[in-house]
């Protein structure tokens, strides 16, 4: 008699939500989902996020065998693959399970699967190529770049890590640069626009911000219409009169080193040609190069420079922001767009290789070696020495990545003078440098190597009988007298 097969007990892994899950979180802010987009939840357990995309009103669907086996399982623009293929004990049907919500997709797939460094959290035995819980659940832990490399051999397209955890997988070549674009440079909002006058106020503002004049097509189509009376000379002429020079100058030589960025980045994962960039990169290409060869070859040469130890150091000890240490640069993410554009490349090719955390707050750039690492400092806005949560760590030479909490660490490292991870003219810089000048003027910082860490922080304080109120440092003296009055 043939032996029956053995199931997991799937099922079991299903989690009642109340908000939104990560991965769909981080789809409605990626993929720009709004009204009108459809969503397809497959393998939705009991159905969270079904109900949260619902409740925002958007066309969703979920299906899933156990709990919504009635669900519609018919394409959709966005399709979610939430924690789904790691509970699959068969090789075999995770490869048909990936690629029969691949043929659903028409805009874009949604990935998420949970990552090696969880395995410490789960109690089981190793089984097959995974862990067998108590529960009889099955979990196959994927590492970072592992998950990618996975969605992209069943796909066969170029996929992007999206957060550690989270792959994206996009059905065209506009739609995967359109988000890449985004991601590497972000555009601002257009002012709004009542009137004439108004959409020309708009139009000097992206001038300003970007270096030249929007076609009538990236406008937004009440502002094209609010402007379409005018001839094309004649909307240069007045919006160029009304733009400060300094400002469009500033804009265009930020639009260049941003396309550059772009251009660099989509190399490092594939380029295609230039008809399928996002018009916007189009355009900047046409306006602030001579060719769109000319662009990839100047990008070529920036992508080149990350393998160059000396240039990397240069940029980093040359770098108008962030704190340089002996092994990297450490930047403040309010600042991470002041670095040099060979350092935003280089935390940007870590990104997509292997996902950049949802929370984080100074990334570290490895200047020995290349290795990106993104520290969360929770607190960093209202603790004078912030402790550090977790960090997450991505090595450029392997795509190896690597996770460290520290919630339940009863001595967690911290950090001293914030205003150097900040730019010069960050608000809260000159407060944060007032501390660290009164924390210098106290001793504090005479034994460097003991006060990394909340204890040997706490011992310098007693030492040197200083306390902190927020970013003030007081004598314990006069802390005793203000709480005497």
């Amino acid at each position: 008699m043939a032996q029956r097969r053995w199931h997991s007990d799937r099922q079991l892994t299903a989690i009642n939500r109340t908000g939104l899950s990560a991965p769909a979180r981080q789809a409605m802010i990626d993929m720009r989902i709004a009204p009108g987009t459809s969503v397809l939840d497959y393998g939705c357990g009991r159905g969270g996020d079904v109900r949260v995309l619902e409740g925002l009103d958007l066309n969703v669907s979920g299906w899933d065998p156990v709990y919504f086996p009635e669900g519609r399982l018919e394409p959709a623009d966005i399709v979610l693959l939430t924690y789904v293929l790691n509970v699959i004990e068969d090789p075999a049907e995770r490869q048909r399970t990936l690629k029969h919500a691949w043929d659903l997709t028409r805009t874009a797939l949604v990935v998420s699967a949970r990552l090696r460094w969880e395995r410490n959290q789960i109690k089981g035995v190793e089984h097959s190529d995974g862990i067998l819980t108590s529960r009889n659940t099955f979990q196959y832990l994927f590492a970072a770049g592992e998950l990618r490399d996975y969605v992209q051999d069943i796909t066969s397209v170029r996929c992007l890590s999206a957060a550690p955890g989270i792959v994206y997988a996009f059905k065209s070549e506009d739609a995967r640069l359109g988000y890449m674009a985004r991601r590497v440079a972000p555009g601002s909002e257009w002012l709004a626009s009542q009137d004439a006058a108004s959409a020309i106020t708009a139009v000097v503002d992206y001038l300003e911000r970007r270096g030249r004049i929007p076609s009538l097509d990236e406008m937004p189509g009440a502002m094209a219409g609010l402007l379409g009376h005018l001839r094309t000379s004649e909307l240069h002429r007045l919006v160029h009169q009304a733009a400060s020079p300094a400002k469009v100058e500033a804009g265009a030589k930020r639009t260049t080193l941003d396309t550059l960025l772009v251009l660099a980045v989509e190399l490092f994962h594939g380029r295609g040609p230039s008809s399928s960039l996002p018009l916007a990169v189009q355009l900047d290409v046409r306006a602030f190069f001579s060719s769109y060869a000319e662009a990839c070859q100047r990008a070529d040469r920036l992508l080149l420079k990350l393998r160059d130890d000396s240039y990397v150091r240069r940029a980093m000890t040359g770098s108008a922001v962030g704190k340089f240490t002996p092994t990297a640069l450490y930047v403040h993410r309010r600042a991470l767009h002041r670095m040099p554009v060979v350092l935003r490349l280089y935390e940007h090719c870590a990104s997509i290789a292997a996902g950049r955390p949802a929370a984080w707050t100074i990334a570290k750039l490895r200047h020995q070696g290349r290795g990106v690492s993104w520290l969360d400092y929770p607190d960093f806005d209202t603790d004078p020495h912030p402790r550090l949560l977790s960090s997450y760590i991505v090595d450029l030479g392997t795509l190896k990545s690597s996770f460290l909490s520290y919630a339940d660490s009863t001595n967690r490292p911290l950090l001293h003078r914030k205003h150097e991870f900040l730019a010069l003219e960050d608000p809260d810089a000159s407060k944060y440098r007032r501390l660290t000048d009164s924390e210098v003027k106290a001793g504090l910082y005479e034994q460097p190597h003991l006060i990394g860490t909340e204890d040997g922080w706490q011992e310098a304080l007693n030492r040197c009988g200083r306390v902190l109120r927020g970013h003030r440092l007081l004598h314990i003296e006069q802390q005793k007298r203000q709480e005497s009055l």
